[in-house]
């Protein structure tokens, strides 16, 4: 079943891809679409049972997503692709990259991880969503997507983004947790040839800075930066910095930082 998507900018434009977090859609990269797609054709695009994704067939793994985001660029005759994901996102980013290299051009990865352990976790919470609707994480889950301090001072932006994670169909949000627990994408990053900048946000409790760092470490051709002030949704609560890495990232500006 095709992945529900967004186009903005040139449809002659070289293309670049957006992967959102779990338990978001499309309007999660708001805050970047705009300039990017002054240089760029954005696709941005919902995981199964968010947004307008449907959920069925349900997702089985992360190559099942991966699979997915292909054939919306096939069905879109796009070819290679920059490619931007965060969280989930980005895991779906680094399958992509190390196994349908031809695809991808340059990579982004922010606040995501290639094992995210341990797979309770991920199933308690499949089993909770499931058997409780969104209601069981709406008030757990958005508390790690951003500092204390952004919560307190755009009170309307956070309960925006609860609405959006609110607004997921339970069994797809519920599948998109299994695919994460069954996930390790460890073995992969050795063969990830494309430039890639990785960025971690230093509050980021939902994934640490040290997931980044082995990120950074595994790729050969990777830079590593720790954005301040900001939690899981860095692009949200740091709009103004993280377009300005994209962009220098994506328009080949960084280069020979990444030899």
């Amino acid at each position: 079943m095709s992945l529900h998507a967004a186009f903005d900018g040139s449809p002659t434009a070289s293309p670049v891809v957006l992967g959102p977090s779990l338990g978001t859609t499309t309007d999660m990269w708001q805050p970047q679409t705009a300039a990017l797609a002054e240089h760029f054709r954005v696709v941005r695009f919902d995981h199964p049972g968010h947004g307008g994704s449907p959920t069925d067939p349900a997702p089985r793994s992360i190559a099942d997503l991966g699979g997915r985001v292909l054939s919306l660029l096939d069905d879109a005759s796009i070819g290679r692709v920059s490619y931007v994901g965060l969280s989930l996102g980005g895991m779906v980013g680094m399958w992509l990259a190390a196994h349908a290299p031809e695809r991808i051009d340059r990579l982004a990865l922010l606040c995501t991880s290639a094992q995210l352990g341990p797979p309770e976790y991920w199933h308690q919470r499949a089993e909770a969503v499931t058997a409780q609707g969104m209601d069981a994480v709406v008030d757990s889950v958005p508390l790690r997507w951003f500092t204390l301090a952004f919560r307190n001072g755009y009170p309307q932006m956070y309960e925006r983004y609860r609405d959006m994670l609110r607004g997921s169909k339970p069994d797809g949000y519920a599948a998109c947790c299994e695919v994460i627990a069954a996930m390790d994408l460890r073995a992969d990053l050795g063969r990830i040839q494309a430039d890639t900048l990785v960025i971690a946000g230093a509050d980021d409790e939902a994934i640490p800075v040290t997931h980044a760092a082995a990120i950074a470490e595994a790729i050969p051709r990777s830079g590593l930066v720790v954005v301040a002030d900001a939690a899981h949704l860095a692009n949200v609560e740091q709009p103004a910095r993280i377009t300005e890495l994209l962009l220098d990232h994506l328009l080949d500006q960084t280069a020979e930082a990444m030899a």
